[in-house]
Protein backbone atom coordinates (compact mmCIF):
# COMPACT_ATOMS: atom_id res chain seq x y z
CA UNK A 1 0.00 0.00 0.00
CA UNK A 2 1.69 2.97 -0.67
CA UNK A 3 2.43 5.72 2.11
CA UNK A 4 2.01 8.98 -0.11
CA UNK A 5 -1.65 8.77 -0.29
CA UNK A 6 -2.54 8.77 3.53
CA UNK A 7 0.55 11.70 4.14
CA UNK A 8 -1.38 13.55 1.20
CA UNK A 9 -4.89 13.16 3.00
CA UNK A 10 -3.16 14.05 6.41
CA UNK A 11 -1.35 17.31 4.74
CA UNK A 12 -4.80 18.06 3.47
CA UNK A 13 -6.61 18.00 6.78
CA UNK A 14 -3.68 19.57 8.48
CA UNK A 15 -4.19 22.26 6.09
CA UNK A 16 -7.89 23.41 6.44
CA UNK A 17 -7.07 23.62 10.23
CA UNK A 18 -4.04 25.15 10.60
CA UNK A 19 -3.56 28.49 9.30
CA UNK A 20 -0.29 31.01 9.66
CA UNK A 21 -0.81 34.34 12.01
CA UNK A 22 -0.53 36.46 9.58
CA UNK A 23 -1.59 34.59 6.39
CA UNK A 24 -5.59 34.66 5.30
CA UNK A 25 -7.21 31.69 4.32
CA UNK A 26 -9.68 31.86 1.61
CA UNK A 27 -12.43 29.40 1.79
CA UNK A 28 -14.54 30.96 -0.96
CA UNK A 29 -14.87 29.13 -4.45
CA UNK A 30 -15.04 31.59 -7.41
CA UNK A 31 -15.12 30.88 -10.90
CA UNK A 32 -12.06 31.79 -12.85
CA UNK A 33 -12.00 33.75 -16.29
CA UNK A 34 -12.25 31.81 -19.43
CA UNK A 35 -9.41 33.55 -20.20
CA UNK A 36 -6.33 35.86 -19.79
CA UNK A 37 -6.45 37.79 -22.59
CA UNK A 38 -8.86 40.87 -23.13
CA UNK A 39 -12.29 39.76 -24.86
CA UNK A 40 -11.80 42.05 -27.78
CA UNK A 41 -13.38 40.83 -31.19
CA UNK A 42 -12.00 44.03 -33.35
CA UNK A 43 -8.71 43.39 -32.19
CA UNK A 44 -9.02 39.42 -32.21
CA UNK A 45 -10.54 36.45 -30.88
CA UNK A 46 -7.96 35.15 -28.64
CA UNK A 47 -9.84 35.42 -25.98
CA UNK A 48 -12.52 33.53 -27.51
CA UNK A 49 -10.57 30.28 -28.66
CA UNK A 50 -9.19 29.82 -24.90
CA UNK A 51 -13.00 29.86 -23.39
CA UNK A 52 -13.73 27.48 -25.84
CA UNK A 53 -10.85 25.27 -26.29
CA UNK A 54 -8.98 26.16 -23.16
CA UNK A 55 -5.62 27.69 -23.08
CA UNK A 56 -3.21 25.06 -23.94
CA UNK A 57 -5.29 23.35 -26.41
CA UNK A 58 -6.31 26.87 -28.22
CA UNK A 59 -2.46 27.21 -28.90
CA UNK A 60 -2.17 23.75 -30.85
CA UNK A 61 -4.76 24.91 -33.46
CA UNK A 62 -2.55 28.07 -34.17
CA UNK A 63 -0.13 25.32 -36.12
CA UNK A 64 -2.70 23.98 -38.33
CA UNK A 65 -3.97 25.66 -41.76
CA UNK A 66 -7.68 26.82 -42.11
CA UNK A 67 -8.98 23.46 -43.05
CA UNK A 68 -7.58 21.33 -40.71
CA UNK A 69 -9.07 23.73 -38.34
CA UNK A 70 -12.28 23.76 -39.78
CA UNK A 71 -12.23 19.71 -39.94
CA UNK A 72 -11.20 19.18 -36.07
CA UNK A 73 -13.41 21.49 -35.48
CA UNK A 74 -16.11 19.72 -37.35
CA UNK A 75 -15.51 16.95 -34.80
CA UNK A 76 -15.84 18.64 -31.94
CA UNK A 77 -19.32 19.58 -32.96
CA UNK A 78 -20.30 16.33 -32.45
CA UNK A 79 -18.84 16.42 -28.70
CA UNK A 80 -21.34 19.42 -28.13
CA UNK A 81 -24.09 18.11 -29.69
CA UNK A 82 -25.18 15.81 -26.35
CA UNK A 83 -28.87 14.73 -27.83
CA UNK A 84 -27.32 13.97 -31.21
CA UNK A 85 -30.29 15.95 -33.19
CA UNK A 86 -28.17 18.11 -35.18
CA UNK A 87 -27.65 21.31 -33.40
CA UNK A 88 -25.77 22.75 -30.67
CA UNK A 89 -27.60 24.81 -28.28
CA UNK A 90 -26.57 27.60 -25.64
CA UNK A 91 -27.18 24.98 -22.79
CA UNK A 92 -24.80 22.51 -24.69
CA UNK A 93 -22.11 25.05 -25.83
CA UNK A 94 -22.08 26.34 -21.93
CA UNK A 95 -21.59 22.53 -20.48
CA UNK A 96 -18.64 21.97 -23.53
CA UNK A 97 -16.70 25.75 -22.03
CA UNK A 98 -17.17 24.82 -18.65
CA UNK A 99 -15.69 21.11 -19.35
CA UNK A 100 -13.00 22.67 -21.36
CA UNK A 101 -12.09 25.24 -18.55
CA UNK A 102 -11.78 22.30 -15.88
CA UNK A 103 -9.31 20.07 -18.27
CA UNK A 104 -6.85 20.25 -15.45
CA UNK A 105 -9.33 18.59 -13.12
CA UNK A 106 -9.95 16.26 -15.12
CA UNK A 107 -6.07 15.72 -16.15
CA UNK A 108 -5.78 15.20 -12.29
CA UNK A 109 -8.29 12.45 -12.15
CA UNK A 110 -6.98 11.13 -14.61
CA UNK A 111 -4.18 10.17 -13.07
CA UNK A 112 -5.42 9.65 -9.41
CA UNK A 113 -7.40 6.89 -11.57
CA UNK A 114 -4.76 4.82 -12.31
CA UNK A 115 -3.44 4.14 -8.86
CA UNK A 116 -6.63 3.34 -7.60
CA UNK A 117 -8.73 1.33 -9.70
CA UNK A 118 -6.51 -1.37 -8.87
CA UNK A 119 -8.49 -4.13 -10.56
CA UNK A 120 -8.94 -1.99 -14.07
CA UNK A 121 -12.32 -2.65 -14.52
CA UNK A 122 -13.24 1.16 -15.12
CA UNK A 123 -15.07 1.30 -11.64
CA UNK A 124 -13.86 2.96 -8.37
CA UNK A 125 -15.19 0.62 -5.51
CA UNK A 126 -15.13 2.40 -1.84
CA UNK A 127 -13.12 -0.68 -0.28
CA UNK A 128 -10.60 -0.06 -3.46
CA UNK A 129 -9.95 3.52 -2.66
CA UNK A 130 -9.94 2.67 0.86
CA UNK A 131 -7.61 0.41 1.23
CA UNK A 132 -4.84 2.48 -1.41
CA UNK A 133 -5.35 5.49 0.79
CA UNK A 134 -5.66 4.10 4.02
CA UNK A 135 -4.11 0.80 3.99
CA UNK A 136 -0.99 1.78 5.83
CA UNK A 137 -2.99 2.53 8.87
CA UNK A 138 -5.41 -0.19 8.57
CA UNK A 139 -2.70 -2.64 8.65
CA UNK A 140 -0.64 -1.34 11.61
CA UNK A 141 -2.41 1.68 13.34
CA UNK A 142 -1.18 3.97 15.13
CA UNK A 143 -2.40 4.96 18.05
CA UNK A 144 -0.65 8.28 18.08
CA UNK A 145 -2.60 9.32 14.84
CA UNK A 146 -5.60 6.80 14.91
CA UNK A 147 -7.96 9.58 15.67
CA UNK A 148 -6.96 11.76 12.75
CA UNK A 149 -6.65 8.81 10.46
CA UNK A 150 -10.25 7.55 11.69
CA UNK A 151 -11.66 10.96 11.59
CA UNK A 152 -10.33 11.05 7.68
CA UNK A 153 -11.82 7.88 6.53
CA UNK A 154 -15.15 8.38 7.82
CA UNK A 155 -15.10 11.96 6.07
CA UNK A 156 -13.82 10.36 2.93
CA UNK A 157 -16.47 7.89 3.22
CA UNK A 158 -19.39 10.02 3.60
CA UNK A 159 -18.44 12.20 0.59
CA UNK A 160 -17.79 9.22 -1.40
CA UNK A 161 -21.29 7.86 -1.04
CA UNK A 162 -22.28 11.47 -1.75
CA UNK A 163 -20.65 11.28 -4.98
CA UNK A 164 -21.66 7.88 -5.90
CA UNK A 165 -25.52 9.02 -7.59
CA UNK A 166 -27.00 5.59 -7.26
CA UNK A 167 -25.64 4.10 -3.96
CA UNK A 168 -23.94 0.45 -4.61
CA UNK A 169 -20.04 1.95 -3.52
CA UNK A 170 -18.89 2.11 -6.61
CA UNK A 171 -17.98 4.89 -8.76
CA UNK A 172 -17.57 5.92 -12.06
CA UNK A 173 -14.97 8.13 -13.29
CA UNK A 174 -17.16 10.93 -13.12
CA UNK A 175 -18.42 10.29 -9.74
CA UNK A 176 -14.64 9.92 -8.40
CA UNK A 177 -14.71 13.06 -10.32
CA UNK A 178 -17.18 14.47 -8.22
CA UNK A 179 -15.68 12.87 -4.74
CA UNK A 180 -12.03 15.01 -5.59
CA UNK A 181 -13.74 18.24 -6.73
CA UNK A 182 -16.83 18.38 -5.16
CA UNK A 183 -16.56 22.26 -5.61
CA UNK A 184 -17.30 21.25 -9.12
CA UNK A 185 -20.63 19.58 -8.82
CA UNK A 186 -23.97 21.15 -8.12
CA UNK A 187 -25.22 18.06 -6.20
CA UNK A 188 -22.02 17.84 -4.01
CA UNK A 189 -21.73 21.75 -3.12
CA UNK A 190 -23.79 20.53 0.42
CA UNK A 191 -21.13 18.76 1.04
CA UNK A 192 -18.43 20.86 0.55
CA UNK A 193 -20.67 23.36 2.95
CA UNK A 194 -20.47 20.60 5.59
CA UNK A 195 -16.94 20.18 5.46
CA UNK A 196 -16.23 24.04 5.71
CA UNK A 197 -18.84 24.11 8.77
CA UNK A 198 -17.00 20.91 11.05
CA UNK A 199 -13.43 22.60 9.54
CA UNK A 200 -14.46 26.36 11.19
CA UNK A 201 -17.08 25.12 13.92
CA UNK A 202 -14.95 24.36 17.05
CA UNK A 203 -17.66 24.35 20.18
CA UNK A 204 -19.90 21.82 17.50
CA UNK A 205 -22.68 23.52 17.71
CA UNK A 206 -23.55 23.16 14.21
CA UNK A 207 -22.88 26.90 13.45
CA UNK A 208 -20.57 29.69 12.84
CA UNK A 209 -19.71 32.32 15.01
CA UNK A 210 -17.72 35.37 14.95
CA UNK A 211 -14.27 34.34 16.43
CA UNK A 212 -14.85 31.11 14.97
CA UNK A 213 -14.66 32.76 11.32
CA UNK A 214 -12.16 35.17 12.11
CA UNK A 215 -9.88 32.09 14.29
CA UNK A 216 -10.17 30.31 10.86
CA UNK A 217 -8.34 32.70 9.06
CA UNK A 218 -6.09 34.06 11.58
CA UNK A 219 -4.12 33.23 14.29
CA UNK A 220 -3.59 35.71 17.13
CA UNK A 221 -0.98 34.00 19.03
CA UNK A 222 -0.27 36.52 21.45
CA UNK A 223 -0.40 39.18 18.59
CA UNK A 224 -3.25 42.42 20.30
CA UNK A 225 -2.20 44.11 16.95
CA UNK A 226 -5.17 42.72 14.07
CA UNK A 227 -4.17 43.60 10.81
CA UNK A 228 -6.42 45.96 8.94
CA UNK A 229 -7.58 43.46 6.78
CA UNK A 230 -8.96 41.21 10.02
CA UNK A 231 -11.32 44.08 11.11
CA UNK A 232 -12.42 44.30 7.46
CA UNK A 233 -13.58 40.46 7.59
CA UNK A 234 -14.98 40.99 11.10
CA UNK A 235 -17.24 43.85 9.63
CA UNK A 236 -18.25 41.32 6.74
CA UNK A 237 -19.00 38.82 8.93
CA UNK A 238 -21.74 41.29 10.83
CA UNK A 239 -22.36 42.99 7.93
CA UNK A 240 -22.94 40.37 5.56
CA UNK A 241 -22.50 36.69 6.62
CA UNK A 242 -24.44 36.52 9.26
CA UNK A 243 -27.65 37.75 7.23
CA UNK A 244 -30.35 37.20 9.92
CA UNK A 245 -27.53 38.91 12.36
CA UNK A 246 -28.24 36.49 15.32
CA UNK A 247 -24.39 35.80 15.69
CA UNK A 248 -23.99 33.09 14.15
CA UNK A 249 -23.93 31.36 10.51
CA UNK A 250 -25.81 28.97 9.15
CA UNK A 251 -25.89 26.21 6.90
CA UNK A 252 -27.30 28.43 4.55
CA UNK A 253 -25.43 31.55 5.45
CA UNK A 254 -22.27 29.50 4.81
CA UNK A 255 -23.11 28.66 1.48
CA UNK A 256 -23.84 31.77 0.21
CA UNK A 257 -20.46 32.63 2.05
CA UNK A 258 -17.96 30.40 -0.05
CA UNK A 259 -19.99 29.23 -3.08
CA UNK A 260 -21.42 32.72 -4.34
CA UNK A 261 -23.52 33.00 -7.16
CA UNK A 262 -21.12 34.56 -9.00
CA UNK A 263 -21.91 35.90 -12.53
CA UNK A 264 -21.53 32.93 -14.84
CA UNK A 265 -18.39 33.57 -17.74
CA UNK A 266 -19.43 30.19 -19.36
CA UNK A 267 -22.79 31.03 -20.04
CA UNK A 268 -22.33 34.88 -21.06
CA UNK A 269 -19.76 33.23 -23.93
CA UNK A 270 -22.24 31.02 -25.16
CA UNK A 271 -24.26 33.35 -26.06
CA UNK A 272 -22.22 35.81 -27.71
CA UNK A 273 -20.75 32.55 -29.61
CA UNK A 274 -24.22 31.73 -30.72
CA UNK A 275 -25.15 35.35 -31.21
CA UNK A 276 -22.72 35.37 -33.80
CA UNK A 277 -22.19 32.40 -35.44
CA UNK A 278 -26.59 31.82 -35.64
CA UNK A 279 -27.18 32.62 -39.31
CA UNK A 280 -30.91 32.02 -39.40
CA UNK A 281 -31.16 33.22 -36.42
CA UNK A 282 -33.29 30.16 -34.46
CA UNK A 283 -31.13 30.40 -31.17
CA UNK A 284 -29.63 27.27 -32.18
CA UNK A 285 -25.92 26.33 -34.30
CA UNK A 286 -25.70 23.69 -36.92
CA UNK A 287 -22.28 22.57 -37.63
CA UNK A 288 -22.18 24.50 -41.01
CA UNK A 289 -23.02 27.66 -38.85
CA UNK A 290 -20.50 27.03 -36.79
CA UNK A 291 -17.57 25.84 -39.29
CA UNK A 292 -18.69 29.07 -41.39
CA UNK A 293 -17.33 30.99 -38.15
CA UNK A 294 -14.69 28.99 -37.23
CA UNK A 295 -12.19 31.59 -36.79
CA UNK A 296 -13.75 32.51 -33.93
CA UNK A 297 -14.02 29.31 -32.22
CA UNK A 298 -10.75 28.30 -32.93
CA UNK A 299 -7.38 29.84 -34.59
CA UNK A 300 -5.48 28.65 -37.26
CA UNK A 301 -2.14 29.29 -39.33
CA UNK A 302 -4.16 32.04 -41.16
CA UNK A 303 -5.26 33.92 -37.50
CA UNK A 304 -1.90 33.39 -36.37
CA UNK A 305 -0.29 35.52 -39.45
CA UNK A 306 -3.27 38.00 -39.13
CA UNK A 307 -2.71 39.05 -35.89
CA UNK A 308 0.91 39.36 -36.08
CA UNK A 309 0.79 41.36 -39.05
CA UNK A 310 -1.19 43.63 -36.58
CA UNK A 311 1.09 43.63 -34.22
CA UNK A 312 3.93 44.60 -36.77
CA UNK A 313 1.75 47.14 -38.40
CA UNK A 314 1.22 48.61 -34.42
CA UNK A 315 4.68 48.22 -33.73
Amino acid sequence: MKTCQLLLCLGLWVACTVSKPTEKKDRVHHDPELSDKDHDDAQNFDYDHDAFLGAEDAKTFDQLTPEESKGRLGMIVGKIDLDNDGYVTEGELTAWIKKAQKKYVYDNVERQWQEFDLNQDGLLSWDEYRNVTYGTYLDDPDPDNSFNYKQMMVRDERRFKMADKDGDLIATKEEFTAFLHPEEFDYMKDIVVLETMEDIDKNGDGLIDLEEYIGDMYNHEGDANEPEWVKTEREQFEEFRDKNHDGKMDKEETKDWILPSDYDHAEAESRHLVYESDQNKDGKLTREEIVDKYDLFVGSQATDFGEALVRHDEF
